[in-house]
């Protein structure tokens, strides 16, 4: 552990404190250990709320407290104002707005992305859900092609059609044929995505055509990555 000699600045942490309370909750000097903490993806390295050890900035929906700060590079801040009592606080957007996280990046409410060239995603109201960009036409059996199958083309984003011959057809186990459509549906889903939330309860969605009538559609399922843990209390200094 490396004692490190820095003057006290509560506004650094965004929050502004009286002195003697930052003289209870930031211990001097500092002692930080040598080796900085292995963050998370989408969580960088950020000085602590008494401006002294590195640690990995807390993300959207996360725990957080004065000495554990939010990624202000996010537009994140420690809201206490959502948080029941005695539960502590979440990291939240600073203008209130409800966000979205997905494969470790936070998109504000309302923002449009693209996850992959396949999918057109918008976040909203702290979940999201998404079109899929490739045409998903239904090509049936016909005389010239009585076994149509979608394809991935090296290269190329989108599947494409081909007419598949018969030996193979009967090959392939993975079609589905449902009792009310007069021809094979060709099963077709994105995975699913990453949960909405990195604690506590959220949702993630996918698009597939797993349904009796053979149509694309946005399914839905709760997920939770792990349950959101309370911060325990910071210690006060030992004089």
């Amino acid at each position: 552990i490396a004692a490190i000699s820095q003057k006290t600045n509560c506004m650094e942490s965004g929050m502004a404190l009286p002195l003697q309370v930052c003289a209870q909750l930031c211990r001097r000097p500092c002692y930080c250990p040598w080796v900085p903490p292995h963050c998370p993806r989408g969580s960088p390295l950020v000085l602590d709320g008494c401006g002294c050890c590195k640690i990995c900035a807390r993300r959207l929906g996360e725990p957080c407290d004065f000495l554990h700060v939010c990624d202000q590079s996010q537009g994140l801040v420690c809201d206490y104002s959502a948080a029941p009592a005695g539960t502590g606080a979440t990291c939240n957007f600073e203008d209130s707005e409800e966000g979205c996280e997905v494969n470790g990046r936070v998109y504000r409410d309302g923002e449009v992305f693209q996850p992959s060239c396949k999918l057109q995603c918008r976040c909203l109201d702290g979940g999201f859900t998404c079109v899929p960009l490739c045409q998903e036409d239904v090509r049936l059996p016909t005389p010239d092609c009585p076994y149509p199958r979608r394809v991935e083309v090296p290269g190329k984003c989108c599947p494409e059609w081909i007419c598949e011959a018969r030996d193979q057809h009967l090959l392939r186990d993975a079609v589905a044929v449902s009792p009310l459509l007069p021809y094979p549906c060709q099963e077709w889903g994105t995975e699913w995505s990453a949960c909405s939330a990195t604690c506590g309860v959220g949702f993630s969605t996918r698009v597939s055509n797993q349904n009796r009538y053979c149509r694309l559609e946005t399914q839905r399922r709760l997920c939770m990555a792990r349950p959101c843990l309370a911060l325990p209390a910071a210690s006060p200094a030992v004089s």
